[in-house]
């Protein structure tokens, strides 16, 4: 668990991921759109990659943490959680760019056409 809020609070934007997971792929994409660079940690790819999901799954849960997305040195959670922050019913400002723009990983996102300063 150290290990685990060591790497995430050492960049403003952390990714868990897992190479060949689709929604790992698809949460990266979404942080690339928006301009942010992400530390993402590959477990998969990872020495120490067992140890650090068995860590997520208690810190999270879940039986199968990954994504695990961590913003600002605090946990975000995983595809549902950081889905439901950007995406509002109620059509207002996504609380996902709120959020990286608080954590300094992102100035600017344009929204449709209009260029929003942060």
């Amino acid at each position: 668990m150290d290990q685990v809020m060591r790497l995430a609070g050492q960049n403003g934007l952390v990714i868990f991921s897992n190479s060949s997971c689709c929604m790992c792929h698809s949460i990266k994409r979404l942080f690339c759109e928006f301009g942010a660079n992400a530390a993402v940690y590959e477990l998969d790819q990872e020495p120490r990659g067992k140890e650090i999901e068995e860590a997520l799954v208690r810190l999270l849960g879940r039986r199968s943490p990954l994504p695990a997305v961590f913003i600002g040195g605090q946990l975000v959670g995983s595809t549902n959680e950081v889905m439901s922050l950007h995406l509002r019913p109620d059509g207002s400002r996504s609380r996902l760019i709120t959020l990286l723009k608080e954590a300094r990983v992102i100035w600017l996102y344009l929204y449709s056409t209009a260029l929003i300063l942060l």
